[in-house]
C-alpha cells in the first residue's frame, strides 16, 4: 500500500509523491534536525517516568501527604498516558504530527512548571494527570514525524537514535533525581521540563514540517474513543490496584471483566464505523500484530524484572538513589551503543535475526539476575545489567519499525500510539504480574525461614506486616532489638526476597523466551516507503 503526503506549507499545498521528493529548504523538514527535535521533546517525557520516583519521599514530607497519594503521582501521569496514547496518534494523523507535538510539548512543560509551583498533594497530582495527558500527545507525534521524514533505508537508523534516547533518559532519571533533590528541591525536577520544552518548542517552529496523507481521517470516531479509552482504563485500573486489592479479590476481576466486554464492544464498533479510530484491518498484518505482542513481552520481561533490582541495589545493598543508578549505567550504556547499531543491522539484515537474537540475550541477561545474591560483587552485577541492554536495543528499535513501518502512512501516528501503549501495558502487567509471583513466593518462605533462623514466633498481623516489608528488600527490624537479633532478622529478610527477586526473574526469563517464537513472525515494514517524503538525506 502506498501514499502521498502534503507538505504544509502555505494555503496552496500541493500532494507531493514520495517517488519525487523535494530536498529540504535549509533547515525546516531537514530529516536529521527533525530527529534532534523529536528527542528534545521525547527526552522529558521519558525522563519524568523515572525522575519523579526520587522526589517523592520530599514531596510527602514537604506536602504532609500520606503514602497513597504519594502513588497517585506515579499512577495519575501513567493512566492519562496510558489511556490516551492511541487516540492521541489519530489526533496527528487527523491535524497533522507537527501540530500535536507543539501542543504536546507545550502542555507538557507548561504542567511541569505548575506542579513545581504547586502547594498541596492534590495540585500535585491533577497537573500530573494533565502532563500525562500532553505526553501522550508528544510521543506517538515524534515517531509519526520520523516515520513521514526518513526514506527507508534511513529509518532504522533514527528510530535507533531516538530509542537511545529514551533509554537513556529513562535510566538517567534516578542519577538525575538524587542530584536535583539532594543539592536542590524537588520542585527543580520538574522544573527543569521548562527550558527543555521551550528549547523543543523553538526547534519544532523552526525545524518541523508538517506532512499529512492524502487519505489522512477526516472525522472521529467519538464513540470508538469512549469505548477503547473505557477498556485502557479498566484494564490499567485493575493492574494498579491488584497489589493491594489482590488478585482473588472481586474488585480486581470485576474491572478486568469491565475491560474485556469494553474491548469487545470496541472491536464491534470498530466494523461499523466509516472511519474507525484503530481499523481493525491492521491487524491482518500478521508482523505488524507480532510487533504489538513482542513490545508487550519485552516490556513485561524488562520492567517487571527491574523493578525488583532498583529495591536490590538500594534496600539490600544499602546503595542510595544516586549510587543504584550508577551501578545501572552498564545497562544505559548499552542501550546507548546498541540502539543505533541495532538500527544499521536491522537495515541490513532486516528485524527477524536482530530481534530474536535480542530476545534471546534478554532471556539470558534475566536468568542471570536470578542468581544474584545479597553479596554478589559490582561487576557481576554489571555483566548481566550490560547484557540486558544489549539485548533490549535491537527490540526497541526493531520492533517499533514493524509496527510503525507495516501500518500505512495515514495511519502513521495510530501505529505510533500501539507502540507506545504495548509498551505501557506491558510494562504495567510485568510490574503487576511478577509482584505476585514475588509476594507469593515470601509468603510462602518467609514463615519458614524466620522460625528455621530460631527467631520468636509473629502473629499473622506482624507476618503480614514483615511480609509487605521484605516484598521490597526492607528488614522488618523492631526498635531496641538487640544487634544479633536484628542481624538474623535481617539475614533472613534479605535471602527471603532474593528467593522471591529469583523466581520473578526466572518468569522474566521465560516470558523472554516466548518473545523469541513472536520475533520470528516479523519482518520489514512494506510501507515504510511511504514516509520518504521529504528530500533525501
Amino acid at each position: 500500500m502506498t501514499s502521498q503526503t502534503v507538505e504544509s506549507t502555505g494555503p496552496g499545498d500541493k500532494a507531493s509523491a514520495p517517488s519525487d521528493p523535494a530536498p529540504p529548504e535549509g533547515l525546516r523538514g531537514h530529516p536529521w534536525f527533525t530527529l534532534i527535535t523529536v528527542a528534545v521533546g521525547v527526552m522529558m517525557v521519558a525522563l519524568d517516568g523515572t525522575i519523579v520516583a526520587i522526589a517523592n519521599p520530599a514531596i510527602q514530607k514537604d506536602l504532609h501527604a500520606s503514602f497513597a497519594d504519594v502513588q497517585w503521582i506515579t499512577n495519575g501521569y501513567f493512566l492519562a498516558l496510558a489511556v490516551s496514547l492511541i487516540t492521541a496518534g489519530k489526533l496527528g494523523d487527523r491535524f497533522g504530527h507537527r501540530q500535536t507535538f507543539l501542543v504536546g510539548v507545550t502542555g507538557f512543560a507548561a504542567a511541569s512548571g505548575a506542579i513545581g509551583l504547586s502547594h498541596s498533594i492534590a495540585m500535585v497530582v491533577t497537573f500530573r494527570v494533565f502532563q500525562g495527558l500532553f505526553g501522550a500527545l508528544l510521543m506517538p507525534a515524534a515517531l509519526g514525524l520520523l516515520r513521514a521524514t526518513f526514506p527507508a533505508e534511513k529509518l532504522n537508523m533514527a528510530i535507533g537514535i531516538w530509542g537511545m534516547v529514551i533509554g537513556a533518559s529513562t535510566a538517567g532519571g534516578p542519577i538525575l533525581g538524587g542530584v536535583l533533590v539532594e543539592h536542590v528541591n524537588w520542585q527543580s525536577v520538574f522544573f527543569i521540563n521548562v527550558p527543555v520544552g521551550a528549547l523543543a518548542l523553538i526547534l519544532g517552529l523552526v525545524i518541523l514540517l508538517d506532512h499529512r496523507a492524502e487519505n489522512a481521517p477526516r472525522s472521529f470516531d467519538i464513540p470508538g474513543i469512549v469505548l477503547l479509552s473505557g477498556a485502557m482504563f479498566c484494564l490499567v485500573w485493575a493492574l494498579i490496584k491488584a497489589p493491594s486489592w489482590g488478585w482473588g479479590d472481586g474488585r480486581t476481576w470485576a474491572f478486568i471483566a469491565a475491560s474485556v466486554l469494553g474491548f469487545a464492544l470496541f472491536a464491534f464498533w470498530e466494523t461499523k464505523v466509516k472511519e474507525p479510530l484503530i481499523p481493525l484491518g491492521l491487524f491482518r498484518s500478521v508482523p505488524l500484530s507480532a510487533g504489538v505482542v513482542l513490545m508487550v513481552l519485552m516490556a513485561i520481561a524488562f520492567m517487571g524484572g527491574l523493578f525488583f533490582v532498583t529495591f536490590y541495589l538500594q534496600n539490600v545493598h544499602g546503595m542510595s538513589p544516586i549510587d543504584a543508578g550508577l551501578h545501572l549505567l552498564p545497562l544505559t550504556g548499552m542501550m546507548i551503543v546498541g540502539s543505533p547499531l541495532a538500527g544499521a543491522l536491522i537495515t541490513k539484515l532486516g528485524p527477524r535475526v536482530p530481534l530474536a537474537g535480542g530476545m534471546l540475550v534478554t532471556a539470558a541477561a534475566m536468568y542471570g539476575m536470578s542468581t544474584l545474591e545479597t553479596d554478589t560483587g559490582s561487576a557481576t552485577m554489571s555483566l548481566w545489567f550490560a547484557l540486558l541492554g544489549l539485548g533490549l536495543a535491537p527490540v526497541m528499535v526493531g520492533a517499533t519499525e514493524v509496527i510503525v513501518g507495516n501500518a500505512p502512512m495515514e495511519l502513521s501516528g495510530v501505529a505510533g500510539g500501539l507502540q507506545q501503549a504495548a509498551m505501557q501495558i506491558g510494562g504495567s502487567l510485568g510490574t503487576a504480574v511478577l509482584g505476585a509471583v514475588m509476594a507469593s513466593k515470601v509468603d510462602n518462605d518467609l514463615a519458614g525461614n524466620w522460625k528455621d533462623a530460631g527467631l520468636p514466633p509473629l502473629t499473622a498481623a506482624q507476618t503480614d506486616q514483615a511480609s509487605e516489608a521484605v516484598q521490597v528488600g526492607v528488614a522488618p527490624v523492631p526498635k531496641g532489638v538487640p544487634e544479633a537479633v536484628a542481624a538474623k532478622i535481617t539475614s533472613v529478610a534479605h535471602d527471603t526476597f532474593i528467593s522471591g527477586m529469583s523466581l520473578a526473574s526466572l518468569v522474566a526469563a521465560g516470558v523472554a523466551a516466548v518473545a523469541v517464537l513472536v520475533a520470528l513472525l516479523t519482518k520489514r515494514g512494506q510501507n515504510a516507503e511511504a514516509g520518504a517524503g521529504v528530500g533525501h538525506i
